[in-house]
């Protein structure tokens, strides 16, 4: 999986299935500015052709079991690199 952003789409279809813009809008609330469709998409079509999520007829994706493994992968890294992130949101600005 390469970068946040694979990591971010998949752990926010983890939580509800959802469409696109959906997708887009959930990013937003996390990095404080919206995706453009030529950034979510791209990603969203990668996910789908690796097999990690996938899209229903009305254009819902959802996780596969690839996928879920694959995020539970995510996690496991995300954790160990950033093992001390509570020290880190208290870092003043």
């Amino acid at each position: 999986m390469k970068g946040f952003l694979t990591y971010l789409i998949l752990w926010i279809l983890n939580k509800n299935n959802l469409n696109g813009a959906q997708i887009s809008r959930e990013l937003e609330k996390r990095r404080g500015n919206k995706p453009s469709p030529g950034t979510i998409y791209p990603a969203l079509k990668e996910l789908k052709n690796k097999g990690l999520i996938k899209m229903d007829d009305d254009k819902i994706y959802s996780l596969t079991d690839e996928g879920q493994e694959e995020l539970k992968s995510g996690c496991e890294f995300f954790c160990k690199i950033f093992y001390d992130m509570e020290e880190m949101s208290n870092f003043p600005r």
